[in-house]
This record gives C-alpha cells, sequence and structure tokens, in this order.
C-alpha cells in the first residue's frame, strides 16, 4: 500500500506561492494558464518523492480492485447527476472550506446520485487526493477524479487512490496527448470524460473517450452559460457509443429537462449543492424537481 505521506512536503513548498490567495476568487486574464503551470511544478515534486515506476509495482503486486463504470451508470440513471465534492473554484473562492467529503459523499449516494465527481487539485480547489481515498471505501457509485491531468503519472495515482473515471481537458491538452493519455487511461481501467468547451475541439476526440462534457464554464474567464450545451449538441458525435455530459453552471431543473431532450445523459453539478448546509438534502431536493419537471412534460 502506498500511503500519500508526501502532501505535507508539497504543501511545504507551494506556501509562497499561496499566501494572501486563499480567502479571495483569483483575478487574471488566463486562470487555465496558471492552473497547468502549477500542476507541472506540482506533478514534478510528486514524482520526486514517490516515482511513478513504484505505482506500477504497487498495481502488479497487487489486486486492483475491480473499476465502476460511470458511462454505463450514466446511460441507465433516471436523471444522471454527477455530485460533486468541490471546496472552492478560483472565480468564486471558498464555497464550502470546512466541508468533510467523507459526510457529503455517502449523502449525496444516499439522496440519488448517478455518480460522483471529487476535485484533488489543491491550490486552486481546496482538494487533494485523500478526498477520494477517503470517499472510496464509503460508496459503489462511480467516482470521477476531477483535476488538470497533464501527465500520465496522475492516471497511475488516480487508479491507485480509488478512482474509476478520469477527466481530461481538451484546452490543457494537444490532440495527440489527450489521445496517449486516453490510452493509458484504458490501459489502467480507468474510463475517460473528455471536457470539450469549443468546436476545434472536436478533434481531441479519439475512439478511448468514453464521455464527452461540454463545459459550459469558459476556462480563460471562468463565466458560464447553461445554453452552451444546446448550441455545442448538435456538433457532436451521434450515437449512444459516447456518453453526452453538461458540466457547470447547472442550477435549474427546467435546464436538464431541456438538454436531456437534446441527448445528454450526465449532468455535472457541484457549486449548486455544496453551498447548501446539506448538500446531500439539496440533491435530494434538486431530483424530485427534476422528476416533477419530466411528469409535466409528459403530461
Amino acid at each position: 500500500m502506498i500511503f500519500f505521506c508526501f502532501f505535507s512536503c508539497i504543501k511545504a513548498r507551494k506556501e509562497g506561492h499561496q499566501k494572501k490567495k486563499n480567502n479571495h476568487p483569483l483575478i487574471m486574464q488566463d486562470i487555465l494558464s496558471q492552473i497547468i503551470a502549477n500542476k507541472r511544478f506540482e506533478i514534478d515534486i510528486r514524482k520526486r518523492i514517490i516515482p511513478q515506476e513504484q505505482f506500477e509495482e504497487a498495481l502488479l503486486d497487487g489486486m486492483p480492485r475491480p473499476t465502476h463504470s460511470m458511462r454505463r451508470a450514466l446511460a441507465e440513471s433516471p436523471t444522471g447527476i454527477i455530485a460533486e465534492f468541490k471546496r472552492r473554484s478560483p472565480s468564486k473562492g471558498w464555497i464550502a472550506r470546512e466541508a468533510d467529503p467523507a459526510h457529503v459523499v455517502p449523502d449525496y449516494a444516499r439522496a440519488g446520485a448517478a455518480a460522483l465527481s471529487v476535485l484533488t487539485d489543491e491550490k486552486f480547489f481546496g482538494g487533494t487526493v485523500r478526498d477520494l481515498r477517503a470517499v472510496r471505501p464509503l460508496t459503489n457509485l462511480p467516482i470521477l477524479r476531477k483535476d488538470f491531468i497533464i501527465d500520465a503519472y496522475q492516471l497511475y495515482e488516480a487508479r491507485i487512490i480509488g478512482a474509476d473515471a478520469v477527466l481530461l481537458i481538451a484546452a490543457a491538452l494537444s490532440p495527440d496527448q489527450c489521445c496517449e493519455l486516453a490510452d493509458v487511461a484504458h490501459r489502467l481501467g480507468l474510463e475517460v470524460l473528455l471536457e470539450l468547451h469549443t468546436a476545434d475541439e472536436l478533434r481531441h476526440i479519439c475512439p478511448e473517450v468514453d464521455m464527452i462534457g461540454i463545459n459550459n464554464r469558459h476556462l480563460g474567464s471562468f463565466s458560464t452559460d447553461p445554453e452552451h450545451s444546446l448550441r455545442m449538441a448538435g456538433l457532436l458525435p451521434a450515437g449512444d457509443d459516447v456518453v453526452r455530459i453538461s458540466e457547470s453552471g447547472l442550477s435549474d431543473p427546467a435546464t436538464i429537462h431541456r438538454l436531456r431532450r437534446a441527448g445528454y445523459r450526465g449532468f455535472l453539478i457541484g457549486e449548486t449543492f455544496m453551498r447548501a448546509s446539506r448538500p446531500g438534502e439539496a440533491l435530494a431536493s434538486f431530483l424530485r424537481d427534476v422528476e416533477a419537471q419530466s411528469t409535466e412534460a409528459t403530461a
């Protein structure tokens, strides 16, 4: 078993970059470029502490647990809600600073989530891989590791900590990089959610992609527009092989109904629930409203 005792080392080395920023939204022209630069720095530190070869040996020597298919869970779900555990965002600052994933995630599962998403980026989103490790034994729902994945090292790490699927962001990768990482993910038994925002990013789609997510949040300005998924729907590959997911800015059950009619089967929602004092109850209420919308539409 590999223990992630090196996080205190990473935190110490990064303290100088984080002081005086933790309580305020970041104001910058392009947040994504700063996130990626920090991620490269972070990965370099992690590799020095625990080389990728140790992850590979751990997976070969042990019996990796079977993964749960997020794609299948969403395709078979009547609602398709991917409930996200998120403490903060670069645009909004702290959302739920003291939130405990061991409390929130099981409540999500009981409320009726189809799948789960856990942020593991520390500097910009207040998450950590420890959050995902903590909730893995608490649920059998598929768990997405949501992070800015730019290196195969992170995929091995994701498999070790208990993820079932990983997010690849087209805006952060070239088409070749995306396909290479997706191939490694599949060899590790992980499903791939490819996140797109523009029509130009459609060229990142490759056979190893299991789910396509349309991010309604612009990663440069972090503004959101739920209508963006509807505008992009006609450009996405037809058929049931790849599940469509709408991400970010979703707070209206009526919007979920419209997106389902446009072919979307997954809906990633975090802030709407995490701002509530009881995120699980907020999800349960939201699901009741979604069901009511569907009933009204078919009446």
